[in-house]
């Protein structure tokens, strides 16, 4: 019984999904930090997965009817039967609430950047997502504070710094969502919605997925510039970032040229890498110039 209660929350919550933002925050809070509190980095631990997944229960009672629909989504726990509304309900008020006082304890901002994130993917991304492909573009904000908060974690402050983790963030989930529409074009029909910009599979929508590849690459290199405040980045990991980007921009070439779900299917998982690794370049490339300072500062001797 117990097992079977662990394995709904855990679906209802989409538990690999929500320690996968738990993780672009805690990469997001340790490039802040020379030495990090553990303390600090088990709250925004706690506090992330609470807002993350409370966004994602919520979600699933909007679009409980929808997901009856598609084969993707039939056999989650709402739709399935497995837990009732109320009790999805219930369980969704009590994650933000923990959420919301845990990321307090840590700072204000924190605390209000997770709720802002959390009232944008309910009560707009949601709702606007059987209206417009557009959702997907109102949907990328809250898919790109997660970096950003370990930032304001860190700082209780917003600057140039977590901006720039929020818009590396943003331009990403672009070239993802639409590989995801286009692979699951015909089950999100089947529910009334359609996450392509044009509403279909075209060259143009694969156009824009290449474009957005483009733009992501960009700002992603961007702190190499040292126009970004404390977020910096060295060459030879900015080279290591335009690698990684070439290889997703490949992939969305690839999509342009060929046009079907296996193109689709490979662009989606190679971001999904991407993002990863461009994460842990940023934080080894921070490790490597905190211990190199730290080796290289003169030390003062009476002679």
């Amino acid at each position: 019984m117990l097992l079977t209660r662990s394995k709904v929350f855990l679906t209802l919550t989409k538990a690999r999904l929500s320690f996968s933002v738990v993780f672009s925050s805690v990469v997001g809070y340790l490039l802040a930090v020379d030495s990090f509190d553990f303390y600090t980095l088990t709250l925004l631990s706690i506090g992330g997965y609470c807002m993350v997944g409370a966004s994602n229960s919520f979600n699933q009672i909007i679009e409980k009817d929808i997901d009856a629909l598609m084969d993707r989504t039939k056999n989650r726990p709402i739709p399935s039967n497995k837990i009732s509304v109320n009790t999805a309900f219930y369980i969704s008020v009590i994650l933000t609430l923990i959420g919301i006082v845990v990321l307090y304890k840590i700072n204000p901002r924190t605390a209000l950047f997770g709720a802002i994130s959390i009232f944008i993917y309910t009560c707009l991304y949601t709702p606007l997502k059987p209206l417009t492909p557009l959702s997907v573009f109102v949907g990328a904000f809250p898919g790109a504070i997660p970096f950003m908060l370990g930032w304001v974690a860190a700082s209780n402050s917003f600057g140039i710094e977590p901006g720039t983790l929020f818009m590396i963030q943003f331009f990403w989930q672009f070239p993802h969502f639409w590989a995801l529409g286009w692979m699951l074009h015909e089950d999100y029909q089947k529910a009334g919605i359609n996450m392509l910009p044009t509403r279909k599979r075209d060259k143009s929508t694969a156009l824009q997925i290449v474009l957005y590849s483009l733009w992501t690459i960009i700002i992603s290199i961007f702190p190499v510039t040292g126009l970004t405040g404390d977020l910096r980045l060295s060459i030879t990991s900015a080279i290591v970032v335009v690698i990684l980007g070439v290889v997703m921009l490949f992939y969305s070439i690839n999509l342009y040229n060929k046009m079907d779900i296996s193109a689709a299917k490979k662009l989606f998982t190679v971001s999904i890498i991407y993002l990863t690794l461009l994460q842990l370049t940023y934080l080894i490339d921070k490790i490597y110039s905190v211990s190199y300072t730290h080796l290289t500062l003169p030390t003062n001797r009476e002679v």
